[in-house]
């Protein structure tokens, strides 16, 4: 038994220190990963600092966009009217993910710092960069159906698996962060969490004592234009094998932009900037969604047992621009445009 001491911090404030000055210590939420990981000795914190009852706990909206609290639920966020009209793919990303108890527990920001499920970082006696940097990844040479094909390094191949993030990032979501002295700073998420490269045990941009406070999404022309769609092994209670998430803003049989997100395939959330650009001012065909498929996956380096991953996330992705673009042409104009 490792002893833990147990901090609970009625403000912001408090909380930053109590971490900040502590080294070993953690934030703690709902703790749906940390717990799990703490029961495998994956993570050891020394001290548990509770924030739960800091007030993180709304979704509101001004002329800049919406901002959602860190410590609001999942299943508040997934069925927030606000969010299910002006933000269709991220709650579709929520519901398709864990089960309604964990949903209820989990947290906006836990949910942004949840680590892989990688069955090698989760056991202790295997070799994990992420872990235990330089003792090698066995996932590598080992069993990684399940592991990423795109943004991997020589020393990580773990799969990144929020569903949320992924929608998030075709949002161009901020994280707002707060540091001991109080200041604020704002962190795009497509460069909130890391690439493995040579150090997967980092994996993102936070510093110790930096805690999350918010999420903010700016208001977008095309966000309601928007879906999720997730492939995975069972219809339920189930990481993505692969996952798309799409906006398009579409003028007429023209599509003026769009975004795209794959889950499932990466080590982090990835936005596919060049598949973006492809699919801007082409009109909304199949053979532009195969071409666009193409790109999104270009970069894509597999292993023996994840080469499947490939076809299965060109399928998806073409497959989610299919759903979005009948959806929209299914909307009274207004809606569409709105």
């Amino acid at each position: 038994m490792r002893p833990i001491r147990y901090v609970k911090c009625d403000t912001t404030r408090q909380a930053v220190h109590a971490v900040e000055s502590t080294p070993g210590a953690i934030f703690f939420a709902g703790g749906t990963t940390l717990i799990d990981l703490m029961k495998l000795d994956v993570m050891t914190p020394q001290t548990l600092v509770d924030i739960r009852k800091l007030p993180f706990l709304d979704i509101q909206m001004d002329e800049k966009g919406v901002h959602i609290g860190a410590n609001v639920s999942n299943s508040q966020l997934a069925w927030d009217p606000l969010i299910c009209q002006r933000y269709p793919a991220l709650s579709e990303a929520i519901l398709s993910g864990a089960t309604t108890q964990l949903r209820n527990m989990a947290t906006a920001a836990g949910n942004i710092m949840q680590r892989t499920r990688c069955s090698y970082f989760r056991d202790v006696y295997s070799s994990c960069n992420k872990r235990d940097p330089g003792s090698g990844c066995s996932a590598i040479n080992g069993i990684n159906r399940g592991h990423a094909i795109l943004g991997t390094s020589k020393s990580c191949i773990a799969m990144y698996p929020s569903d949320m993030c992924t929608a998030l990032v075709i949002f161009d979501a901020n994280v707002r962060i707060q540091k001991r002295d109080g200041s604020i700073r704002r962190i795009p998420l497509n460069d909130f969490h890391l690439l493995p490269g040579d150090t997967p045990n980092r994996e993102t941009v936070l510093k110790h004592g930096e805690l999350i406070t918010h999420v903010d999404l700016p208001h977008s022309p095309f966000a309601r234009n928007s879906h999720y769609l997730k492939v995975r092994d069972r219809a339920s209670y189930e990481f993505a094998l692969a996952s798309a998430a799409v906006a398009i803003d579409l003028d007429g049989n023209t599509i003026r932009s769009a975004r795209i997100a794959l889950g499932g395939v990466a080590t982090k959330p990835w936005r596919c900037f060049d598949a973006e650009n492809e699919l801007s001012g082409r009109a909304p065909t199949q053979e532009s969604f195969n071409t666009t498929a193409e790109l999104a996956l270009a970069g894509a380096n597999p292993q023996k047992g994840n080469k499947f991953k490939i076809e299965l996330a060109k399928h998806t992705l073409i497959t989610c621009l299919g759903e979005v673009v009948e959806r929209i042409r299914s909307l009274p104009a207004e809606r569409a445009i709105a």
